[in-house]
């Protein structure tokens, strides 16, 4: 990134750091596996997971348990089953803090 009156014109800034996991989820006795990309940004963390063509950040609230961010189109296509996934990762991402 280039700061105005940095006349060396180096990279001031490191990029945010990005890892990808693999979660595993069962649900309904089926077994599911999901690539969840890991990005730090700052002093926190988002977990980034594609279910069904829905994209979903899973991200620390104030009380470092984790919530669903989803945007609002891809809510309001969001299947039960979908819905049920979402809530099955939260857990898995949860239960390995």
């Amino acid at each position: 990134m280039y700061i105005p009156g940095n006349d060396k014109k180096e990279l001031a800034l490191l990029p945010n750091s990005m890892d990808n996991i693999s979660i595993e989820v069962t649900l309904n006795g089926k077994e599911y596996c999901f690539v969840a990309a890991v990005v730090t940004v700052g002093y926190t963390h988002r977990f980034i997971v594609t279910i069904n063509d829905l994209e979903v950040m899973f991200e620390p609230d104030e009380e470092r348990s984790y919530r669903a961010i989803l945007p609002e189109k891809h809510l309001l296509k969001a299947t039960d089953h979908d819905k049920e996934l979402i809530i099955a990762i939260g857990e898995v991402i949860q239960s390995a803090r």
